[in-house]
């Protein structure tokens, strides 16, 4: 498969021009929902300001549409950041992940010079609340 688009700028590299269209395409899409569904060109106004805040309007339910269908149904959205939240992770014990979290906040304490008396009755308290196998599991993780 391949695809091909015409461009007057030569400057351009492939993904540059592909980039463009995409975003010529959203434009395109945005008139024929402005036009079809919120009466973009069907007004009677004739006063420039009354044309203003009609477009402003036509604009703002458009962004409304636009932020509900992505919420709802589109799983693209701002970068690649949400390619990876849409991932699953792997699996990790939890075992594991409450040990690296013991570290971490070990780690927080050790920096900001917290008193090794508090970060044990932090991590004394923690221990407590956990239920008696996932204690065991950890072990002496600190």
């Amino acid at each position: 498969q391949y695809l091909v688009l015409a461009t007057t700028k030569l400057s351009l590299r492939p993904d540059e021009i592909i980039q463009m269209y995409g975003r010529r395409w959203q434009i395109e899409c945005y008139f024929k929902v402005a036009k079809q569904y919120l009466q973009f060109d069907q007004t009677q106004i004739q006063s420039y300001d009354g044309l203003c805040g009609h477009l402003a309007m036509v604009m703002l339910s458009y962004d409304i549409l636009a932020l509900s269908q992505r919420e709802n149904a589109d799983e693209r959205t701002l970068g690649d950041l949400f390619y990876d939240y849409g991932r699953p992770l792997p699996d990790i014990e939890v075992a594991k992940a409450l040990d690296w979290l013991l570290k971490t906040i070990t780690g927080l304490g050790e920096r900001f010079e917290m008193m090794t008396d508090i970060l044990d009755t932090i991590f004394d308290e923690f221990r407590e609340a956990l239920p008696s196998g996932l204690v065991r599991l950890l072990g002496n993780a600190k």
